[in-house]
């Protein structure tokens, strides 16, 4: 009697391809392309992120509920910014309500963009009965030291005059005291987790504003001026709370935001792939998984250092998952992808006519990408 045989259960863990597709969008498409050759093969989307831009998104795909609510926009204005909840748990994405690329249309604002809509989300989960509360902090606009985000959280930062200092680096210029009284409650009894893939101090040649500030537009004055502020900063602090956490690996994300997290709002720092594995519950799809597949908009050089792709090929190689990658384009070379744990990676440009298409419609690419990694790594059509 022959034995039939199972149907291959196929992972499928992209980040997103920013600028065309989510995670989920990108999941979706491999998976149709998938079964246009193996009707029968079984498909577990995990969208994933590797801290930033996208973890809202990855969170919502595992079940997270969207809430939104009032909050300040990178260069202060009123907008509207959503969270992640499920259960006791949050989710916070800095770039959702403070991030560079919100300022695409506008501007950039070095001296004065700030991270209070980050501490406007963390304020709402926490009356919300948050208990837990993620927040990832890549894609930053603003090199204010986390001050913004602080002031949210009912922290009051005071100048020589007595009064609340303003927006960003230039606040943190006039910045002579700091009252803890009236920090958010909710923060003593919550667990703050941030995701964070970098391990910049606060200050210095490899600090928030030498390392990160050209790239908010910053120029070379500026870079001095707003490291001096950060400084200035971090004395305050430390004369406040008697701890000195400037030279923290990771102080110096997100402009500041990973020291103010730390230094004042007691929160942990965990690598952003790792976290959002963990709410997208990752680990347990790959049990019986024949295959995973992952990717983003570009498997390069920066992919090898905590892009949510590697990662996913860690996770997966401990568990003895081979993994093939999709991607906009590939330009690491066939060795790094395989002691990454890619097996192999299939691009847009590959497929496409021309780049043109793989920006325009990389959906139905996509879908032939996965008909292809079907018949080539789980023996379709023969």
């Amino acid at each position: 009697m022959t034995v039939p045989t199972p149907a291959p259960r196929v992972v499928i863990a992209p980040d997103k391809f920013k600028g065309t597709l989510t995670a989920a969008a990108v999941a979706t498409h491999v998976a149709a392309g998938l079964r246009s050759v193996l009707p029968d093969v079984e498909v577990v989307a995990v969208p994933v992120a590797d801290g930033g831009d996208g973890t809202l998104a990855a969170a919502e795909a595992a079940g997270f509920a969207r809430v939104t609510v009032p909050a300040h926009g990178p260069t202060g204005e009123d907008r509207k910014a959503s969270y992640g909840v499920r259960g006791s748990e949050a989710v916070v994405e800095l770039a959702e309500v403070c991030g560079l690329d919100l300022l695409a249309d506008t501007g950039l604002a070095p001296l004065t963009a700030t991270s209070r809509g980050t501490g406007d989300l963390i304020a709402a989960a926490l009356d919300d009965g948050a208990r837990r509360v993620v927040v990832g902090i890549g894609g930053s606009a603003s090199t204010d030291g986390g001050l913004g985000l602080l002031q949210a959280l009912g922290a009051r930062v005071t100048g020589a005059d007595g009064r609340e200092v303003g927006p960003g680096g230039l606040g943190l210029e006039q910045a002579v005291a700091l009252d803890l009284s009236g920090l958010h409650p909710g923060l003593s009894g919550a667990e703050v987790v941030v995701a964070c893939d970098v391990d910049n101090p606060l200050t210095g040649s490899r600090g928030a504003a030498a390392v990160y500030g050209p790239q908010k537009g910053a120029s070379p004055d500026d870079v001095e001026r707003l490291d001096a502020a950060l400084a200035r900063w971090a004395d305050l602090v430390a004369a406040t709370t008697g701890r000195d956490h400037r030279d923290d690996p990771g102080a110096g994300a997100a402009g500041g935001v990973g020291f103010g997290m730390v230094a004042v709002a007691g929160a942990t720092t965990r690598p952003g792939a790792e976290l959002v594995f963990e709410l997208a519950g990752l680990h347990d799809a790959l049990t019986g998984a024949t295959l995973v597949i992952t990717g983003e908009g570009a498997l390069d050089r920066q992919t090898l250092h905590g892009k949510a792709p590697a990662a996913v090929a860690a996770v997966a190689r401990d568990a003895g998952v081979p993994v093939v990658a999709v991607a906009g384009k590939v330009t690491l070379p066939e060795g790094e992808l395989r002691a990454a744990g890619i097996d192999a990676a299939y691009a847009l440009l590959d497929e496409a006519a021309s780049v043109k298409e793989a920006f325009e419609a990389p959906g139905p690419l996509l879908e032939r990408l996965g008909a292809r990694i079907a018949r080539e790594h789980l023996g379709g059509g023969r």
